[in-house]
């Protein structure tokens, strides 16, 4: 009997999706906000402030972790190309429109995570010109 719980939690495990401290449909709120402070929309709510800077520092850090991961895989003769971001200055802003268009898309209440919902916009909004290969 023991087992047969064993085996029935471990298949929970497996088939329920992943707990996140962070949802998709707080990353499309709080970018929505973010895009609308961009757009020069001002709000009195100091709580969309916050959401619209943590829209921006989410995905700052995404990109961010994506260019260190980059350049590990570059050190040993890889080059990702998931996605190329431009050197512009306006790229924080480019970056949240890109998420915010692309999870406006989304289904509410959809089990996709926020990261892979980043990765997704901002493949479609930067794709690489390079081609996959080797750099050895």
């Amino acid at each position: 009997m023991k087992k047969i719980w064993l085996t029935v939690a471990l298949l929970a495990t497996l088939i329920a999706p992943p707990a996140q401290a962070y949802t998709a449909d707080e990353l499309r709120g709080d970018c929505q906000a973010a895009d609308e402070m961009y757009g020069g929309q001002k709000s009195t709510d100091p709580y969309q402030s916050i959401r619209s800077a943590r829209c921006i520092a989410y995905v700052a850090g995404f990109a961010d972790s994506y260019a260190i991961s980059n350049f590990l895989a570059e050190q040993v003769g890889v080059k990702l190309n998931a996605y190329c971001l431009p050197a512009d200055a306006d790229l924080s802003m480019r970056l949240v429109r890109a998420v915010t268009i692309h999870v406006e898309r989304v289904p509410p209440q959809t089990t996709v995570g926020p990261a892979r919902l980043v990765a997704g916009a901002l493949a479609k909004a930067f794709p690489c010109t390079d081609s996959l290969e080797s750099k050895k």
